[in-house]
C-alpha cells in the first residue's frame, strides 16, 4: 500500500519534486526510479517478505528510498540511531534480526563495527542498476495491509529500547492523522531537521507528506543557520520541532531578523512545551501545534489544529481522528474531566506488541488499550493537558509531586535557561524534589528556591539545586531520567 501510493504520484505528478536535498532536487519519478532500482538491489541481496533492512545514517533521500523499497517487497525497515555506541547498536540490530545493514559512507566504519558477523554491510548510498520499468500490473508490490513495514526502537529513556513493528495500515493511519492535523495538501513544502531514526522525525510530517503528494525539503540534521536559510530560500509551509531546538532557534542571534513568514504552522512535541516557547513562535505570528504520543502509538494520538493552537495554547490537543485516547486511574476506570490519570491510546495506528513478543503480551497492552505511561487530564470539551510521566512522579511524604508543574514555576525565574525535576531518596520523606538547571546570567540558587515561596505549595519545593551545562536529552530532546538522577545525586546547596 505505502510502496503503490508513492509511485502512483509519479504516475500522476511525474514532474512535481518529492524531496529537496541539498542541491538536489528528485521528482516524483526520479524517486519512483530509484524506488524499483532499490527493490531490485535488495531482491538480489536476498532479501525477501517478512525480512527486516537495517539503514545507519543522518538524514537523507536514502533513507526514504530503503523505507518504500522495503514496503514493495514486503520487507521490514528499521532505522538505526547513530548516535548510539557499537555495542547499543548491536544489541538493537541481533534483536532485530536484520538480514543486511545499508549505512551511508560516512557511517560505514560505525556500521561494521556493530554489524553481527552474518548481517552484511552496504553503501546506502550507492547508485544501484537500474531495474526494469515494471507496468501497474506487473509491479510486484505488496499489497496486504497487514504485513509489517517499519521497526523502531523506544528510546529507551527508562529502560532498554524494545522493538516496536508497524504495519502498513498503520502508518497509513498515521499520515491520514497527519493530514487531518496539519491539512496536508499536494502544495505543501515540509520542512525535515529532526532525525528520522526516530519515528517522529520519520512519521509525523515526513513519510505523510510523501504520501500526499507534497515536497519534503531533508536538513541532514538540525542546525539553527541551516534552518534560517532553508526557511528563506525555500520556504517551507511545515515543520516540526522539539523545545530543545525551539530554544536554540529562539536564543539563536538571528532569531528576531530571520525570515520565517513562509511557515504556516509547526507542530512540536516529544516532550512538554514550556508556555514561554510557544508565546515566541506565537508572537512572530507562527501558531505551535502540539502533537502527542509514543513510538507505540505509531506516534500521533493527540494533537492540536492550527485553530485550536492559537485559541489553546498548552493544551496537547484532541484525541486523533483515527483513533481514541482516554484517561484513567490505577485501575484502569476511566477519568472524569479535570481528574488527572493516565493516558491511554486505541486503534490501528498503534502497535499491537514489542518485536518478538506475542501480541498484546505486554504490560503496556491492557485489554486493547496501550498505557503510555503519560499522566494528563481532560477538559469538559475533550482537550488533552499534560501532567507529566508516570515514571516522573515524585512520591515524598505521601504527598504526590509532579515535577513538570514545579518545572513550570522555575523557568519563570530570570536566572534560569533549562531545568528538570526529579525525586532524591530521602531517608525521612522517602524522596524529595531535586532542580537540575542550566543557569544564565545572574543565576542564584537561594533565589530560585526562593522564588518558589508563594507559587508552590512547601513539600513542592525543590530540597536541592544542582547547576550543570546541558540536560542530558535523546536526539528528540527527551530528558534521559536516570541520567537526570544520576546528576541530582550531587548537591550543590
Amino acid at each position: 500500500m505505502i510502496a503503490r501510493t508513492i509511485l502512483r504520484h509519479a504516475e500522476h505528478r511525474p514532474g512535481a519534486i518529492a524531496l529537496h536535498y541539498g542541491e538536489d532536487r528528485i521528482t516524483y519519478a526520479e524517486l519512483a526510479r530509484r524506488i524499483r532500482a532499490a527493490m531490485a538491489m535488495l531482491e538480489e541481496e536476498g532479501v525477501g517478505h517478512g525480512d527486516c533492512v537495517a539503514f545507519l545514517g543522518h538524514n537523507h533521500p536514502s533513507q526514504i528510498v530503503l523505507l518504500v523499497a522495503c514496503a514493495g517487497l514486503g520487507a521490514v525497515l528499521l532505522p538505526l540511531n547513530w548516535r548510539l555506541a557499537p555495542p547499543e547498536l548491536r544489541s538493537i540490530i541481533e534483536d532485530s534480526g536484520a538480514a543486511l545493514l545499508l549505512a551511508l559512507p560516512e557511517m560505514v566504519v560505525l556500521a561494521r563495527s556493530a554489524a553481527p558477523e552474518d548481517c552484511p554491510v552496504l553503501d546506502a548510498a550507492a547508485d544501484w542498476p537500474e531495474a526494469p520499468e515494471f507496468g501497474p500490473e506487473g509491479l510486484p508490490l505488496v499489497t496486504e495491509m497487514e504485513d509489517r513495514v517499519l521497526l523502531a526502537y523506544t528510546s529507551g529513556t527508562t529502560g532498554d529500547p524494545k522493538g516496536v513493528p508497524f504495519d502498513h495500515l498503520a502508518v497509513m493511519l498515521n499520515a491520514m492523522n497527519s493530514q487531518h492535523m496539519h491539512g496536508l495538501a499536494e502544495t505543501d513544502r515540509v520542512l525535515t531537521v529532526l532525525p528520522m531514526f526516530h519515528l517522529g522525525g520519520l512519521n509525523i510530517q515526513t513519510m505523510p507528506a510523501l504520501l500526499f503528494g507534497a515536497e519534503v525539503v531533508l536538513l541532514p540534521r538540525f542546525e539553527p543557520e541551516a534552518f534560517f536559510a532553508a526557511c528563506a530560500r525555500l520556504r517551507p509551509s511545515l515543520t516540526l520541532l522539539v523545545p530543545a531546538v525551539m530554544q536554540a532557534l529562539i536564543a539563536h542571534p538571528g532569531w528576531a531578523t530571520a525570515d520565517l513568514s513562509s511557515l504556516r504552522a509547526i507542530g512540536a512535541g516529544s516532550s512538554e512545551v514550556p508556555l514561554p516557547l510557544i508565546e515566541a513562535f506565537h508572537a512572530r505570528g507562527i501558531p505551535v501545534q502540539q502533537v502527542y504520543g509514543a513510538t507505540e502509538t505509531g506516534p500521533i494520538a493527540i494533537y492540536q489544529t492550527r485553530a485550536e493552537a492559537l485559541a489553546y495554547p498548552g493544551s496537547i490537543g484532541r484525541q486523533a481522528l483515527h483513533g481514541v485516547a482516554r484517561v484513567v486511574d490505577a485501575e484502569g476506570e476511566v477519568l472524569p474531566p479535570g481528574m488527572v490519570g493516565e493516558i491511554e491510546v486505541q486503534g490501528r495506528h498503534v502497535a499491537r506488541s514489542y518485536w518478538n513478543e506475542p501480541e498484546g503480551g505486554e504490560e503496556a497492552w491492557r485489554e486493547g488499550w496501550f498505557a503510555t505511561g503519560d499522566l494528563a487530564w481532560r477538559d469538559a470539551e475533550g482537550r488533552f493537558w499534560f501532567a507529566d510521566r508516570l515514571k516522573h512522579l515524585i512520591i515524598s511524604g505521601g504527598e504526590n509531586i509532579y515535577p513538570a508543574e514545579v518545572e513550570r514555576v522555575l523557568r519563570t525565574d530570570p536566572g534560569v535557561i533549562e531545568c528538570a525535576v526529579c525525586g532524591r531518596p530521602d531517608p525521612r520523606w522517602g524522596e524529595v524534589p531535586v532542580a537540575v538547571v542550566v543557569p544564565g546570567p545572574g543565576f542564584d540558587a537561594a533565589r530560585l528556591l526562593a522564588h518558589c515561596e508563594g507559587r508552590l505549595a512547601r513539600f513542592k519545593h525543590p530540597h536541592a539545586v544542582v547547576a550543570v551545562k546541558e540536560l542530558p536529552r535523546t536526539a528528540l530532546g527527551k530528558i534521559q531520567l536516570e541520567a537526570l538522577r544520576l546528576l541530582a545525586q550531587v548537591d550543590q546547596g
